[in-house]
């Protein structure tokens, strides 16, 4: 079973944060430039939000205008769900899907450690199946042993 740590491992764990007070639109520029879907929000080192791009398209939609020099905090997800490093990746999607949630913080000892998106996720799980089936395969037509 792929647990977090191990997806981590993979995909390494550079995780891209911003402070309650940083303005939304820098936070956005953050997000652009890194091409990423979310940033955490940290107070100091403990994680007290997440904003994502999702959190901003509600915000347009809800109020009809978006304001560049909103505070960061005044858009974020707060408390966030999050995972640890045993977590398995079953755990995760059924917790992302139930929450209808894309992102999850990785702690561990109160420390944010990583970010997974249910992108990385969905793309884990696809490789462990394929990488089985060929197993099975092989196994089945009794190929691919002792090379």
């Amino acid at each position: 079973m792929l647990t977090v740590k191990g997806l981590l491992d993979v995909k390494g764990r550079t995780t891209y944060t911003v402070t309650p007070s940083t303005a939304t639109i820098d936070a956005l520029r953050l997000m652009a430039e890194k091409e990423i879907g979310a940033v955490m929000v940290l107070d100091g080192e403990r994680p007290i939000g997440i904003l994502s791009e999702r959190d901003v398209a509600r915000q347009i939609a809800e109020v009809g205008a978006f304001n560049i020099d909103s505070k960061v905090s005044d858009l974020m997800t707060s408390p966030v769900f999050f995972v640890g490093l045993d977590y398995n990746l079953d755990e995760c999607m059924s917790l992302m899907t139930n929450k209808r949630i894309r992102h999850l913080p990785v702690i561990e000892q109160g420390k944010l450690v990583g970010l997974i998106s249910i992108g990385d996720v969905v793309k884990a799980e696809i490789q462990d199946r394929d990488l089985l089936i060929t197993h099975l395969e092989n196994y089945i037509s009794g190929t691919g042993y002792g090379h």
